[in-house]
């Protein structure tokens, strides 16, 4: 049997029919065909498998039913959260998507926006990890809408949709320092996105509030290098390592905060095999709550972003841009909700 693709010459070979006639049939064109040719057209095309090319009938009418993402890491089940949103709304409205995994390297989104164009869809929706100010222009000046989720982007032709980094570890600390901590460390990844940024800034102004000083060794952040290779095992292993740091420490914090649910596993992780109990010895507090959070043991107190809800609401904006439909904001702020567990307790 042929590896050869069907082709509408041979479902026209079939049944005895001209191409030309072929395509109008199974492109459902109001052009008058008889409902015998109809009928015969349609029986050959099953007979022999045959599956359209929907990109070039979608290039023809200049009419691609396409919109792009691209994401950080898809290791990261933040965003397969963030991407089934996306998905459920997109489907609802007839579109398919075409996902792209940027490994958190700015070249490689570059060149995945660049790709995107070249495909033609019809919108992009993007988790930015890029630090130039102007990367989306060139897109935007060809009409491509374009929606930034999770990350901000300074660039006032984009439409925003973001969660409130700051109130969320603002939330955390004060929920700590409510609980007796005083000496609280934060964990972080590197500082090279807006999100990481307004989470120290979160830290940092309860901290304030609260006239409590934090040594800065209490602040771990992992280098920065475009040599790491970023996913959940990073997550992981940056908690371990960073949480090692901590305990090597003359004075320990008694409660750990971590950028995400991912490193808060490695930070539990690591204080597991130095013996030492969360919370009873050290109180431990997450980001994200991805569904992993609360497998943990002990179960993860975490701040809740609502990822589904961004992914729906980013591609619904997306939806609205390509309807033509008024858009009430343009930047929309997602409110987090600390999600108490086991892991952090007040303090003995």
């Amino acid at each position: 049997m042929s590896d050869k693709p069907v082709t509408i010459h041979d479902i026209a070979e079939m049944a005895n029919a001209s191409a030309a006639t072929v395509s109008r049939v199974l492109s459902n064109s109001s052009y008058p065909v008889s409902h015998d040719m109809r009928r015969k057209i349609r029986a050959a095309a099953k007979a022999l498998n045959y599956t359209p090319n929907m990109l070039g009938r979608q290039l023809k009418k200049n009419n691609s039913m396409t919109i792009g993402v691209i994401i950080p890491s898809i290791t990261n089940p933040f965003y397969a959260d963030v991407v089934l949103g996306i998905e459920e709304i997109a489907r609802k409205h007839g579109y398919h998507v075409l996902l792209c995994n940027s490994h958190q390297n700015p070249q490689l989104e570059a060149e995945y926006l660049q790709t995107l164009l070249e495909k033609q869809v019809k919108g992009i929706i993007v988790s930015s990890i890029s630090r130039q100010k102007d990367l989306l222009q060139p897109y935007l000046a060809k009409g491509v809408k374009i929606i930034a989720m999770d990350q901000i982007i300074d660039n006032p032709d984009v439409y925003q949709i973001g969660f409130d980094y700051r109130k969320g570890a603002y939330m955390a600390c004060r929920y700590l320092i409510g609980q007796g901590h005083t000496r609280i460390a934060l964990v972080t990844a590197p500082l090279n996105r807006p999100s990481r940024i307004s989470l120290l800034n979160g830290y940092q102004d309860a901290h304030r509030e609260a006239g409590i000083t934090p040594l800065k060794a209490w602040f771990q952040e992992s280098e920065d290098s475009e040599d790491i290779s970023y996913g959940s095992a990073f997550e992981f292993t940056n908690g371990k390592l960073l949480t090692r740091k901590l305990l090597h420490m003359a004075e320990r914090p008694t409660a750990i905060l971590a950028c995400n649910d991912l490193t808060a596993a490695g930070v539990i992780n690591e204080l597991g095999e130095y013996g030492i109990e969360v919370p009873g010895q050290i109180s431990v507090i997450g980001f994200d709550n991805i569904e992993l959070s609360q497998m943990l043991t002990p179960a993860l107190t975490t701040v809740d972003l609502p990822k589904y809800e961004m992914g729906r609401f980013a591609c619904s904006t997306l939806m609205d841009l390509l309807e033509g439909n008024e858009i009430r904001a343009k930047e929309v702020v997602l409110e987090p909700e600390l999600i108490v567990r086991k892991s952090a307790a007040k303090l003995e």
